[in-house]
């Protein structure tokens, strides 16, 4: 069964510009090459809630993948990198049900 991992953050002040390059530069293909299927992202502009500011999501094909992809070396550099640029990084993992998951 496929599972899902749920990650969100908020873009640390006055790094929009680069975050966004490193997303589309770095992050997309490296997860992709992971095999970690990307299928959704949400960049909330407002929130009169403590919502954080981008939602994203991708699919692995089982636990096993998906255990192994955070464990890699390439995902720990991945997310380092990552770190640069967001603050307040959350992350589960859930069985893929369809749709939009919290």
């Amino acid at each position: 069964m496929s599972v899902k991992l749920l990650m969100n953050w908020d873009i640390k002040p006055g790094r929009d510009q680069e975050y966004f390059e490193f997303v589309v530069r770095e992050w997309v293909p490296g997860i992709t090459r992971l095999g970690l299927q990307a299928t959704g992202a949400w960049y909330t502009v407002y929130s009169r809630t403590e919502a954080p500011q981008i939602m994203t999501e991708g699919i692995a094909k089982d636990l096993e993948t998906m255990r192994s992809i955070l464990n890699s070396r390439e995902w720990q550099m991945l997310y380092e990198k990552l770190q640069e640029y967001v603050s307040n990084y959350n992350q589960k993992i859930v069985h893929t049900t369809g749709g939009f998951q919290l």
